[in-house]
């Protein structure tokens, strides 16, 4: 028969416990269980199948200690202990689950990044298992991180969610990440562009980007911000629409963020210089189809660079135009529910969340409209007569 018991170490509180061990099961004089909560291992004491076993099962819950017991019988008294996962197994079973799920292929990118940085922080500490993450490693992982509080609070939420992937598998007890603190996140304000620097913007691109970079380059540039300005879409969805996306007027929009299918009307004058200007091939407007997206984004991003520079706009980036598209929107009174729609939101929260200070322009601006026509009201001139001794004075 054999006996499971547990085996105290030297600096553990329950060393004394009957000569360094505490039989589980047994009761004492008192009718109690002995059981004693430390995380010292688990042994094994006694004779299976004629065969005197004494050894430690490398456990130090009583689940686990069981379940290795159980394992041990079977095995005719030889220790069966599955090897941990790994690190990289467990990445790539994560990365498979992703795929499947039919996610946007710039979300998988930012977490092979991670993994990549994830890797290399683990060779330098000789870690190989999942877990040998604990809260320690994971902070000091975290310390090399060189992101700003934005990204590095997204990373953190990637991280969380690989952990937790690997909690429901059971690879691991709990999920450390979860006890990582967020760093303090600033939200930044919308900043659309006004009137005057859009009209500076397209006045560079028929001047001076046009002398530097060339008429047709001027004017494939000059389509794509339009693009941008009139449509909402984000750079990466502008630069992967096709050809066909466009018709009577309007553009199918897919954005690749959200998979949220969305048609929204442009103007004739967008479509014309869309069309006018060189494509880069038979498919797409913005983008050969060849290189990676990724890829293609950075030179677009690069040309706006250059344009901003040119024009002497500060803080100049490609979301702004998507910026400019929703503020004008609630501006004009549209419901904050259809702007929504059209940005390709998951929930009209998310929308809230960034434009909510123009939201409440817009009110403001109904509130002036409305104090404004109380100047002309005959009724409130009638109802504002002076009182005389205490009583309103009659008109006859």
């Amino acid at each position: 028969m054999l006996t499971l018991y547990r085996r105290h170490k030297k600096n553990c509180a329950h060393r004394t416990c009957r000569r360094n061990r505490c039989v589980i099961g047994k009761k004492r004089t008192d009718g109690q269980i002995r059981k004693c909560a430390c995380a010292c291992p688990f042994w094994v004491d006694g004779f299976h199948n004629g065969i005197e076993i004494r050894k430690s099962l490398r456990e130090n819950t009583w689940e686990d200690a069981e379940r290795a017991l159980n394992q041990l019988t079977a095995s005719g008294g030889r220790v069966v202990r599955e090897e941990p996962i790994t690190i990289e197994k467990a990445k790539e079973k994560f990365l498979s689950d992703m795929e499947h799920r039919g996610l946007a292929a710039v979300t998988i990118y930012k977490y092979r990044i991670m993994f990549k940085q994830l890797e290399a922080f683990a060779a330098l500490r000789g870690l190989r298992y999942v877990v040998e993450l604990n809260l320690d490693q994971l902070s000091d992982f975290r310390a090399v991180w060189k992101d700003g509080p934005r990204s590095s609070a997204k990373k953190l939420e990637r991280l969380r969610a690989w952990l937790a992937f690997c909690e429901q598998r059971k690879w691991i007890a709990e999920n450390p990440a979860k006890n990582l603190r967020s760093p303090k996140v600033k939200d930044r304000p919308t900043l659309p562009f006004p009137s005057e620097e859009m009209v500076k913007i397209f006045a560079t691109l028929d001047g001076k980007y046009a002398k530097r970079a060339g008429r047709r380059n001027a004017q494939r540039l000059k389509a794509f911000v339009l693009l941008l300005r009139y449509s909402g879409l984000r750079i990466g969805d502008a630069v992967s629409s096709k050809k066909d996306r466009i018709e009577d007027g309007k553009i199918f929009i897919y954005t690749q963020k959200t998979g949220t299918p969305v048609r929204c009307p442009l103007p004739h004058t967008v479509i014309q210089t869309i069309d006018a200007s060189p494509h880069s091939s038979e498919d797409y407007y913005f983008w050969s189809g060849k290189s990676t997206l990724k890829a293609a984004v950075g030179k677009w991003q690069r040309r706006l660079h250059a344009l901003f520079e040119l024009a002497g706009i500060e803080g100049g980036h490609a979301h702004r135009f998507r910026d400019t598209f929703a503020v004008e929107l609630l501006l004009q009174g549209t419901p904050i529910e259809r702007v929504s729609v059209l940005l390709g939101h998951r929930s009209v929260r998310i929308t809230e969340k960034h434009y909510s200070p123009w939201v409440r322009a817009r009110q403001e601006q109904l509130e002036a409209d409305l104090v404004k026509t109380w100047e002309s009201d005959p009724v409130l001139g009638f109802a504002g007569t002076p009182a005389v001794h205490g009583k309103t004075e009659r008109r006859n």
